[in-house]
């Protein structure tokens, strides 16, 4: 395999489904969404599931196992993993468990920047997230609560992992909120320039003004 070769959720989940055994693109795609993992995998673009199995194609991670040809449907290329894709995905599942990644998601580089919200207009795009994230909350309880008693815990892990985080940046916009409601949280367009004063300039030695 080629050492460059970019690891992706995606790319992980394709191994991990045809270790299973072969599959066509739109059953890799409707099995990712019936067990409820499009909630942690990006499978909505069937494009970008082509491209991720051409790159593990090219890699000699999988590789075609036949063509079905069927009136009622449009002729579908069937995939099985090589012997190096079936070594692969441990590997990279395991990778992925042990070493956290900053991954830079958009949530907390807008944080970064919230002062640029007035007080009144974050807290109205924080409580729209957290309506947000109460909804999502729901629909992972909800199907912890459906499958819990049936499937192996191991299978529904990840969800209980969402459940977790979900509820953990509930709780604390919750607490943000409250503090912008109050006005213990509170900034002002002064405030913001009173704090540019002592970002470092770029053409100097680094050094705030003084």
């Amino acid at each position: 395999m080629d050492p460059e070769f970019r690891v992706s959720p995606l790319a992980m989940a394709v191994l991990s489904l045809l270790h299973a055994g072969p599959l066509h693109p739109y059953a890799m795609q409707r099995l990712i969404k019936e067990w409820g993992k499009d909630r942690v995998i990006n499978v909505g673009q069937r494009a970008n599931l082509y491209k991720t199995i051409r790159r593990l194609q090219d890699a000699g991670l999988v590789a075609v196992l036949q063509t079905e040809r069927d009136q009622r449907y449009p002729e579908r290329t069937v995939y099985e993993l090589t012997d190096a894709g079936r070594a692969a995905a441990p590997a990279w599942i395991a990778g992925m468990v042990a070493a956290p990644r900053n991954e830079f998601p958009q949530f907390p580089a807008a944080l970064s920047f919230l002062m640029l919200l007035g007080p009144q207009d974050a807290q109205r795009a924080l409580e729209q997230r957290a309506a947000t994230l109460a909804g999502s909350l729901r629909e992972v309880e909800a199907s912890l609560e459906q499958f819990g008693g049936t499937l192996p815990r191991v299978t529904l892990i990840d969800d209980e992992y969402e459940r977790a985080i979900t509820a953990a940046e509930l709780a604390w916009l919750t607490g943000i909120i409250e503090d912008l409601r109050s006005g213990r949280l509170t900034w002002n367009y002064d405030m913001f320039a009173a704090v540019a004063q002592f970002l470092p300039d770029p053409d100097t030695d680094g050094q705030p003004p003084g």
